[in-house]
């Protein structure tokens, strides 16, 4: 496809997949078996009709010229994006050797690609046709961002006090008690409105009798936790980044008011996670001319995954805007310019030691910071008696694996791309390690997304 460059890698096929059982069930039909009049333009389109168990086959149509991220049809009852016909369809593609020829797309397949490009354009030119124009009432919008805060105030001064009642009766009641306490303390909190402190009161929940050493971790935790009900109390007297770091934190909405950067952006990882309620994707960025890394967010509910999907590998001409807070990394995907497509740009890698310190440094404005987005520089994937660590390959230094990345499977793809030697890998640096998201190896290569 002349607009895409060259074709995708298996990997950022793959990287598509709403969970597992879609990977594992597109993987199969990532072959020429199932498929007939497979297509594809350069414009951008990829087409096909898959056999299913009816008797008429599933039209399956994928948009990957659209500079948010690919979208998908599939005339299946399958309720996830992409479904796993649209994974196998891309593959298929993805492998070349004519399984998927250039030719014109049929009329069902033009017919929603047209369709849909035409709705983003109306988007991106700001709403639907005959949505009303101008904007809300600042006068109630200050009214109403004051009740909020006083019912944030009221929470956090009633979590102060049952930290207060956790502390003078000794934290072994926190065992006695159950998780019970700190979900009736939680709903309080989202009561109030704070859903940031409810969270980290159901972070507390689930520490008690889990191993050596807990009482340690949930003190920790609950100072923490204390320290955020202070920071909002006294947010007036805190220097203007790190009252936006604790409004951020309580779970206050904000909106990315920076100035739009445009650069080129390299997408360094991608991955979901999922409570019963809500899936989180996070999307990391690099870019190529501002050599910034920056986070973008999104969320869908329980079951579906959220948008857009961007494959590790990809490059991406767009315009980003921070949301405020001291060293915040998250963005919002602003104009896009050019579809997202492969590239061999490479982040810049540091040592162990600055990574760790990088880490130190970012606390400072942010002291409820799990991590940080690094790059380490030639480091060798070595076991430590029970453990992993990467040992740096140019000083006498290392940083453990995190308790999570130890039990990935991306754990084994990382040690066979090194086989011993110095590789580049991308990750999340913290206080309980360093969890390893991609991988480059110390020669020419593509990056192997580890998660």
């Amino acid at each position: 496809m002349t607009q895409q460059g060259v074709r995708w890698t298996t990997d950022q096929v793959l990287a598509l997949a709403p969970d597992a059982a879609s990977r594992k069930a597109g993987s199969k039909l990532g072959t020429a078996g199932p498929w007939t009049e497979a297509g594809s333009s350069d414009e951008g389109t990829v087409w096909g009709l898959c056999k299913g168990s009816g008797s008429k086959p599933y039209q399956t149509v994928v948009d990957i010229a659209d500079a948010s991220g690919p979208a998908y049809k599939c005339s299946c009852p399958s309720r996830k994006f992409p479904c796993k016909h649209a994974l196998g369809l891309l593959l298929l593609w993805a492998g070349g050797g004519g399984a998927v020829p250039e030719g014109k797309a049929p009329e069902w397949a033009a017919q929603w690609t047209a369709g849909r490009r035409e709705r983003a354009g109306v988007k991106r030119a700001g709403g639907s046709p005959g949505s009303p124009s101008g904007s809300a009432d600042p006068e109630a919008a200050r009214r109403r961002a004051e009740r909020r805060a006083e019912r944030v105030t009221a929470g956090a001064v009633e979590l102060e006090q049952r930290l207060a009642d956790l502390v003078r009766g000794g934290l072994a009641t926190a065992e006695q008690s159950g998780y019970g306490l700190w979900e009736e303390t939680a709903a309080r909190m989202v009561d109030a409105q704070a859903q940031g402190l409810a969270g980290r009161v159901r972070e507390l929940g689930v520490i008690p009798s889990t191993g050596p050493g807990w009482p340690v971790r949930l003190l920790e935790e609950c100072a923490l936790l204390h320290l955020l009900g202070q920071g909002w109390l006294r947010r007036e007297r805190l220097p203007a980044g790190l009252a936006a770091t604790v409004r951020s934190r309580i779970g206050l909405p904000a909106s990315a008011d920076g100035p739009p950067v445009r650069d080129r952006w390299l997408v360094l990882a991608q991955y979901d996670t999922a409570d019963a309620r809500l899936t989180t994707r996070r999307i990391w960025l690099y870019g190529a001319g501002t050599r910034r890394t920056v986070l973008l967010l999104s969320y869908g509910v329980a079951g579906r995954a959220p948008e857009p999907a961007l494959p590790v590998g990809l490059t991406l001409e767009a315009e980003v805007c921070s949301y405020p807070g001291a060293g915040q990394p998250r963005v919002a995907l602003g104009e896009r310019f050019a579809p997202p497509a492969p590239a061999r740009i490479r982040p810049q890698g540091v040592t162990t030691s600055r990574a760790a310190a990088r880490y130190g440094d970012a606390l400072r404005d942010d002291p409820w910071l799990e991590s940080v987005p690094v790059t380490l520089d030639r480091v060798i994937p070595t076991p430590d008696r029970d453990s992993w660590q990467l040992a740096d390959a140019d000083e006498d230094a290392a940083l453990p694996l995190t308790p999570a990345a130890r039990s990935r499977p991306g754990l084994w793809r990382l040690v066979a791309l090194s086989g011993g030697a110095p590789v580049r890998v991308f990750g999340e640096c913290g206080h309980q390690g360093f969890s390893p998201l991609t991988a480059w190896p110390d020669g020419p290569g593509e990056a192997v997304a580890l998660c």
